[in-house]
């Protein structure tokens, strides 16, 4: 078992307060800056020593307020990928994979290197140091130089790694990964659980894909970006046709049965900008079509973000906008699947 249960104070600005378990495979932890993700990896690795609390590597304890255990970083086997560069810079990229395999026999020591060098495209840089590299050569000997040793667990904190460099990883290291990043979509890619960090608490836990379609309040929903958050009322529940009608005041939209909620009652709606659709306005609004004048584009890597008065933003592919840039009046749908009650 691999379980962490820490608490650190820094009066009177923040205190870290949190429990947590780390699964087989990739635990993302996410959430603003200053929220407490670096701290934590901090303390697993050793660096920063709690308050209290505990923490298991394997069942193996690393640290235990109580019986006052604290195992040195240097023996705790955990690889660490720190958000800046922490190479030796009077080594070569080499040198550096070489140092923490010296604990190998020299034919196994000149193995692992040369294994770590060809997979992560180190050959031609390996005569160099850190300040004579690419960040992308000082990343992957970073990367290399963490899992050499074989750790148990390997943290990694918000160093700008990509879907293609974490596949990498997976596959040349097969023990738990924590992962600090503030990169959604980097987590709906590689990460099995996200662990949302607010304040130095965990408000949210869960499968990527859940957390960010149900996220548990209006905070949370803030946290994660979602800019579609509306307040409104119940005007009706229907459970026999699975059907609710929301009233916001300049606009009403039809939803799925909410159950545990009664008619009248005060509820945030959160709506993914991707779930919406934008249309050319007419003159008759089918349901769950809003009525809205076009006041900004924001240009996005792959597509475009619209924002429409009352608040609202729909994401649209280039080529759609530039079908509809010149329509007059607008209309964006609200599918009901897409309506998340917090």
């Amino acid at each position: 078992m691999t379980h962490a249960r820490i608490t650190k104070q820094f009066p009177p600005r923040f205190s870290l307060d949190v429990e947590f378990g780390i699964a087989p495979g990739v635990t993302a932890l996410y959430g603003p800056a200053g929220a407490g993700k670096t701290l934590i990896l901090e303390i697993i690795a050793g660096f920063v020593r709690p308050d209290s609390g505990r923490i298991l590597l394997d069942d193996v304890i690393l640290f235990d307020a109580e019986s006052r255990v604290s195992v040195p970083p240097h023996r705790r086997n955990c690889g660490y990928i720190a958000q800046r560069d922490a190479l030796f810079p009077h080594m070569t990229l080499r040198q550096n994979l070489l140092f923490p395999a010296k604990r190998f026999p020299r034919l196994e020591r000149h193995r692992r290197v040369a294994e770590m060098t060809e997979r992560f495209q180190l050959s031609d840089s390996a005569t160099l140091r850190p300040g004579e590299a690419s960040p992308a050569q000082k990343l992957g000997c970073a990367t290399a130089r963490a899992l050499i040793a074989e750790p148990k667990l390997l943290l990694i904190d918000e160093r700008g790694l990509d879907e293609p460099l974490l596949q990498q990883i997976r596959a040349a290291f097969a023990g738990p990964i924590l992962l600090a990043t503030h990169d959604l979509d980097l987590i709906c890619a590689v990460a099995d659980v996200l662990i949302v960090i607010d304040g130095g608490r965990i408000v949210q836990c869960g499968a990527p894909r859940a957390v960010l379609d149900q996220p548990t309040s209006v905070e949370i929903a803030r946290l994660l970006g979602i800019p579609n958050l509306f307040r409104g009322t119940i005007a009706a529940l229907d459970p026999a046709r699975d059907s609710s009608r929301l009233d916001f005041g300049q606009f009403a939209l039809t939803g799925p049965y909410i159950p545990g909620h009664f008619r009248g009652d005060s509820v945030w709606v959160a709506v993914h900008p991707e779930d919406l659709r934008a249309h050319s306005g007419g003159l008759e609004s089918p349901p769950n079509f809003v009525s809205a004048q076009l006041v900004r584009v924001s240009h996005r890597t792959r597509w475009l973000r619209l924002e429409f008065s009352g608040g609202i933003f729909a994401d649209i592919s280039r080529e759609e906008f530039a079908r509809q840039k010149d329509n007059k009046d607008w209309q964006v749908e609200f599918p009901p699947s897409a309506l998340r009650v917090l």
